[in-house]
């Protein structure tokens, strides 16, 4: 009985239904076992794993045109982060090179995500509009866009159904990349993989890395912080960097006026 449990566990109409909290495999738990599950969801059509396994392969154990393939396929199904993740992937032109990026891509996709309710690319949506990037500049439609993300945040926050629409793979995947990279930083001695060329979104729980050097924006104030996103950028902005910034902007003035 219990091995056909299991073969009925590994049947493909099983794993194409597995949720998206069984493909959450935690990073200090990877293995070549978990790995391997992950793939035959994802060869099932499991859209939570074509995700997950997606973001993984192309920030965390290499093969990015897998990853990337991955993600794609998701975001064909209809994917909300898996169509956001493509969205910095093309703002970024992340695993090619600085000509690769493409805003007018990105904010397709981002619009795509924001109509099947994901927050954080209509938050993206709203800074490219406001700031014209990738679209035509809307200053009003952006600061709309962006009332709407919050009001949306909000909602989802107080009634705690923030496991729709993508939501909870996305913080799932980024939890990974957060884990893994600081495990990789605590094998090393905080040098990570000796790439130090390339550097973390400066957002705590976002988890992406460079693929190249100087990929991601950085804070046009101090430029000690760099993120993967509008959207990163503006949440870690409410959250520390305001003071941090203002501190660096202060001892630079410091700087300049004891000279």
């Amino acid at each position: 009985m219990c091995r056909r449990f299991r073969d009925l566990a590994a049947h493909p109409a099983v794993l194409s239904r597995a949720s998206a909290a069984a493909v959450a495999v935690p990073a200090g738990r990877w293995s070549d076992a978990a790995h391997q599950f992950l793939r035959r969801c994802a060869a099932a059509g499991n859209l939570h794993a074509c995700y997950f396994l997606g973001m993984v392969r192309f920030y965390c154990v290499g093969g990015r045109a897998t990853g990337a393939a991955l993600l794609a396929r998701a975001a064909a199904g209809g994917h909300a982060a898996a169509l956001y993740a493509l969205a910095v992937v093309q703002f970024n032109g992340s695993g090619g090179v600085k000509a690769d990026k493409d805003p007018r891509a990105g904010v397709a996709l981002c619009a795509r995500a924001a109509w099947l309710g994901h927050v954080p690319a209509l938050r993206e949506l709203g800074h490219c509009i406001q700031d014209g990037y990738g679209a035509r500049r809307d200053a009003a439609t952006g600061r709309r866009f962006l009332l709407h993300a919050a009001a949306r945040e909000f909602l989802v926050s107080s009634s705690h159904t923030h496991r729709r629409n993508g939501q909870e793979e996305e913080d799932a995947a980024s939890r990974f990349m957060v884990e893994w990279w600081a495990l990789a930083a605590a094998k090393t001695g905080g040098e990570g993989d000796g790439d130090a060329d390339v550097r973390l979104c400066s957002h705590p729980r976002c988890g992406r890395r460079e693929t190249r050097r100087h990929e991601f924006r950085r804070c046009s104030a101090c430029g000690s912080a760099v993120y993967c996103s509008r959207e990163c950028q503006a949440l870690d902005w409410k959250r520390v960097h305001r003071g941090q910034c203002a501190a660096a902007a202060s001892r630079w003035l410091a700087a300049g006026n004891a000279q």
